[in-house]
């Protein structure tokens, strides 16, 4: 009997059966107390949804270093009339995982997209000034945004949003950058951070709540498979082309690097392998 048969009906078994399972009613996840000076962790999430899909490192963080992870609702997404039920799907999935939430503007931003940079100037630049009017109250160690090839138009510009605003603040502003990928593949990632399942599990749960979303396009269910195949592409993007692959099953691609002085910079040369073994803040030492 071929073992690759059962292999793969027992995939196809799980997907199909995943569309039964419930949405959104689960108990908030097991946190740590984060104490009042831990460092921050703030995800720019272009739409409500991203802030999970992509937060395998600010999970890590939140739990084995104890830092304070804030969620940036960058948007609310393009559609006015479900931009309020997002909302209330956002801060039920924050609340379940452990991440705190700040809201852009009521409703959030709009017309955050490579086009309105180019063609709106006034619009843009007060879209900046918000990004980083949060940047200098919360002061983050660590920040997190989409990489500037990330296909959709509204992580694309997040991704320069960001940017933007991080050219705005004062020279002494230092973080860490850390940008991250899910509609287009960062050619250039240089960290990859493997998650247990335990980990993938409860992004999954809290990915749950953003109900509306996942009855339209059950995406959660395919997390799994998008971060196996992360492995496979980072072994070699990450650790060099021809290299061994790790020991691991899941984990998220990044480019980590460093603003300072008011530009990027590596903070190490070629990729680093995260295995759950090590402790996520050792990233930014």
């Amino acid at each position: 009997m071929n073992p690759y048969d059962r292999f793969v009906s027992e995939y196809a078994r799980f997907a199909k059966e995943g569309r039964t399972y419930p949405l959104g009613a689960f108990e908030r996840l097991p946190r740590p107390q984060i104490p009042p000076d831990a460092r921050k962790v703030l995800v720019f999430s272009p739409h409500p949804d991203d802030e999970v899909i992509i937060g395998g490192l600010a999970l890590r963080l939140l739990r084995e270093a104890k830092w304070n992870v804030i969620n940036v609702a960058v948007t609310q997404g393009s559609r006015k009339e479900r931009q309020a039920e997002r909302l209330q799907e956002l801060k039920n999935c924050c609340d379940c995982i452990g991440f705190g939430l700040v809201q852009t503007a009521p409703g959030g931003l709009e017309k955050v997209n490579p086009k309105a940079r180019a063609q709106e100037p006034a619009h843009w630049a007060q879209s900046v000034k918000a990004i980083a009017d949060i940047l200098a109250k919360q002061q983050p160690r660590v920040i997190l945004f989409p990489h500037d090839l990330d296909w959709n138009s509204t992580h694309v510009g997040t991704h320069f949003l960001a940017m933007d605003a991080l050219r705005t603040l004062p020279p002494d502003f230092d973080c860490h950058t850390v940008e991250t990928e899910f509609w287009g593949q960062n050619p250039s990632p240089n960290l990859m951070v493997e998650l247990s399942a335990q980990h993938v599990a409860d992004l999954i749960t809290a990915l749950t709540f953003h109900v509306g979303e996942v009855r339209r396009n059950p995406y959660h269910l395919s997390l799994p498979a998008w971060m196996i195949d992360n492995v496979r592409r980072g072994a070699e993007l990450v650790g060099g082309q021809g290299g061994a692959a790790p020991d691991f099953t899941f984990a998220t691609l990044y480019r980590l690097r460093r603003w300072s002085g008011g530009k990027l910079e590596n903070v190490y040369e070629g990729g680093r392998y995260l295995s759950c073994a090590e402790k996520p803040e050792s990233l930014f030492a």
